[in-house]
């Protein structure tokens, strides 16, 4: 890329490059594409491979769920895609296409023009990533005076609004509000209203329900299904909670230490009946469910996402796999596909045949 490109902007790049390309894309379309993205740290220990290889798709006004335990590289792999990474982050390989564009390649410059105008984020903690001492008005109306060039008074009339379409009651009054007077509810429906102040195409939700209780969890998965539903806007969901996954996601992408270890339509991870990854197993199985018998202990999976400096040989989900054999220790599984739009990470992806390694 020249000098004089890494100065433009990225709709002027589109529209020299391309000009008759459509500004929208047809429902369940692919809008951004992850090919073999790995994503560094460099520490004083040594090298942190966080993401290694992980490729993955959202498609237009769809959710993609990806899951996973802390530490398996699922929120680093979302924040590549806006590179906002710790100063000793980097990604190191693979691309990030953003309708048919390689954004991996971008300045920082041209990358502002893609944060929170075509890719918008949800942070985990709405009161960290909120500024205590502005007011909601002067937060919100940024993204309006930076990417659409409003003036002031149009910007906090558009702030007004959108307050309102998160469903917050006297938005006018929440607008002169700091973030420390409202409640964590109210703080999660404010990060909401920002990153979808410019009508992004994709919604990046970074755990954005973890912080809340089961009321007000169910009330924003509502509110971000309704208004996926009136906007088109295509969302990537990062949870731990499976649970939610099911409740929100149309394709899932189950994430461990840095890879991808099962990709699959929602409904096939959670109704699935031929295969599945021994980790997605796990993880379901840990799930409360309400004909759980009194008394009764939820299978947990043994042991604990191992160090990122200290990765075991082999299967990295090995060590704690009760179907594991002496090939798991040894081999690298690839991500295979075992049927059409599901694939897996694992020597045994066939539920009947890796049991019966056991007996």
């Amino acid at each position: 890329m020249s000098n004089q490109e890494k100065d433009l902007s990225i709709e002027e790049l589109l529209k020299q490059e391309n000009t008759t390309e459509e500004a929208t894309v047809e429902l369940g379309s692919t809008l951004l594409e992850l090919e073999e993205v790995r994503t560094f740290f460099t520490t004083r220990k040594g090298l942190v491979k966080a993401v290694n290889g992980v490729s993955y798709n959202i498609e237009a006004g769809k959710t993609l769920g990806v899951v996973g335990e802390s530490g398996s590289g699922k929120s680093v792999g979302a924040m590549s895609i806006l590179k906002l990474l710790d100063s000793n982050g980097y990604i190191d390989g693979g691309e990030i296409k953003y309708r048919g564009k390689n954004i991996e390649k971008y300045s920082h410059k041209q990358m502002r023009s893609i944060r929170g105008n075509a890719i918008s984020v949800i942070f985990q903690e709405p009161m960290t990533s909120l500024n205590p001492i502005f007011t909601v008005e002067r937060q919100l109306r940024e993204p309006f005076v930076i990417h659409q060039g409003m003036s002031k008074k149009q910007a906090n009339e558009e702030v007004v609004r959108i307050l309102a379409d998160v469903k917050i009651p006297n938005p006018e009054r929440v607008a002169k509000q700091y973030p420390f007077q409202l409640s964590g509810g109210m703080r999660q429906r404010v990060m909401i209203a920002m990153a979808l102040a410019c009508k992004p195409d994709i919604l990046i939700a970074d755990e954005p329900t973890t912080a809340l209780d089961v009321t007000i969890q169910a009330q924003v998965l509502k509110l971000m299904n309704d208004l996926q539903k009136e906007k088109g806007t295509s969302i990537l969901f990062i949870t731990h909670d499976l649970g939610v996954i099911n409740q929100m996601a149309d394709n899932v992408v189950v994430m461990y230490c840095g890879e991808a270890v099962e990709m699959a339509y929602c409904r096939e991870v959670f109704q699935g009946k031929t295969y599945s990854h021994p980790y997605t197993e796990g993880l379901l199985k840990s799930i409360p469910r309400l004909d759980t018998a009194p008394g009764e202990r939820l299978d947990a999976i043994p042991g604990a996402v191992p160090h990122p400096l200290d990765l075991p040989e082999g299967c990295k989900f090995g060590p704690r796999c009760k179907y594991r054999t002496e090939k798991c220790e040894k081999e690298h599984p690839e991500l295979v596909e075992v049927a059409p739009n599901h694939k897996i990470r694992c020597f045994y992806p066939n539920k009947i045949d890796r049991t019966q390694t056991i007996q």
